[in-house]
């Protein structure tokens, strides 16, 4: 293990606690294929998880031979709900997936109870949710395993990442192992990686937002880019080439850096989520849900709106920063959804929520100017009508 690695596992343990197994891997979705490699899961088996989800975690599940099956979520906080968890599993389950939402962590005391009646595995898909809580321990700390992504948008980046945690060393030392069997990026993924943080770190902003997300997922489409999805992975569900991959020296150093900012970043967030509180309840809007057992992290603040389309063409016409999560139940997929084991009409909540909901930004670089331009629109939209 090299020192820069072995800081890094440091930094993190200074988070999550020092009796976790850490594996870095060179994306998130990259780490919960390890994680349910090391689990056993084959072909045959089924693995439970929201119908609320990115297309890459039910894709990592096929590419072992198994089958997704997905749970409806709970309309406040946009988790999967636990109520409904059981009538889905069967002899062939063996894993739920419980998903960090917007980085509102799951109902894991409920999940956990229902994995141990039945002799289940729970995974916590802490994509969204590093730096949250839940009953006041870390979250990615209370299930059988967890995996983080320290992706562009995540609450601390690496650029891209995925990071495999256990307090099982017995499933730890499998997860390591394949780990170390991982292939190494390349010398020419690894610069165009440092080129995109650089990009990333100095001309991102709440303006340059809109503009600049377009062209990189045209880039990415094209493959010029390191994208967070390949276009194999939005249109198929065979496990890519060199799929299997380790973090670099520059992620983690990256990682490093944004570790040691992250508690005033978290305490931005939280700050920031308020203030949207605030202007929510002045248009009448319904603030996010927090539930008191779950300390939310706020990777991004989820908003209901009655006309999606249109509220997310006004924030664009205005270079105001917004995103679209989720469009469908496996996003970013709105059609051919038999090939990720998906009926449409299976979770009319979820599906629902797809077609109203958008998320507003978070990060340290929202600030009051960007809080009253938003203000600004849903002046204008209260006053044709519109909410």
């Amino acid at each position: 293990m090299s020192l820069v690695e072995s800081r890094y596992k440091t930094e993190l343990q200074n988070w999550l606690g020092t009796d976790v197994n850490i594996n870095f891997f060179w994306k998130g979705r990259v780490a919960l294929y390890a994680i349910l490699k090391a689990l056993g899961i084959k072909p045959g088996d089924e693995v439970i998880l929201p119908g609320f989800t990115c297309i890459v975690v039910p894709n990592v599940i096929i590419y072992l031979g198994a089958k997704p099956v997905y749970v409806d979520i709970n309309e406040k906080t946009f988790n999967i709900d636990e109520s409904k968890i059981e009538a889905k599993i069967t002899s062939r389950t063996k894993v739920i997936l419980a998903q960090n939402t917007f980085g509102q962590s799951a109902n894991l005391n409920a999940i956990m109870n229902i994995a141990l009646r039945h002799n289940l595995f729970v995974v916590e898909d802490c994509a969204h949710g590093f730096g949250g809580k839940y009953a006041g321990q870390p979250n990615g700390t209370i299930a059988h395993a967890a995996f983080f992504s320290t992706q562009w948008s995540k609450p601390f980046s690496t650029g891209i990442g995925g990071i495999a945690v256990t307090k099982n060393q017995m499933l730890g030392e499998k997860i390591t192992a394949i780990h170390d069997i991982a292939a190494a990026p390349s010398f020419k993924e690894i610069n165009i990686l440092k080129a995109l943080i650089g990009a990333h770190r100095h001309f991102l902003n709440p303006v340059t937002y809109s503009l600049l997300i377009k062209i990189y997922r045209v880039l990415s489409r094209l493959n010029l880019v390191i994208g967070s999805s390949k276009n194999e992975e939005l249109e198929g569900t065979v496990l890519p080439e060199n799929f299997l991959k380790k973090m670099s020296i520059t992620q983690m150093k990256e990682g490093i850096r944004a570790l040691q900012k992250l508690k005033s970043r978290i305490r931005h967030r939280q700050l920031i989520s308020k203030k949207y509180d605030e202007m929510l309840s002045e248009f009448q809007y319904e603030p996010c849900l927090q539930t008191p057992i779950a300390e939310h992290s706020f990777l991004r603040y989820p908003l209901l709106v009655a006309d999606k389309n249109l509220f997310l063409k006004e924030t664009a016409r205005r270079n105001i920063e917004c995103g679209d999560w989720f469009i469908s139940p496996i996003h970013p997929v709105v059609t051919d959804f038999k090939k990720w084991f998906y009926t449409p009409g299976e979770n009319p909540i979820a599906e629902k929520i797809c077609s109203k909901i958008v998320n507003l930004p978070t990060h340290e670089k929202i600030e009051a100017k960007y809080i009253n331009r938003l203000s600004k629109l849903f002046k204008e939209l209260n006053a044709r009508g519109i909410k």
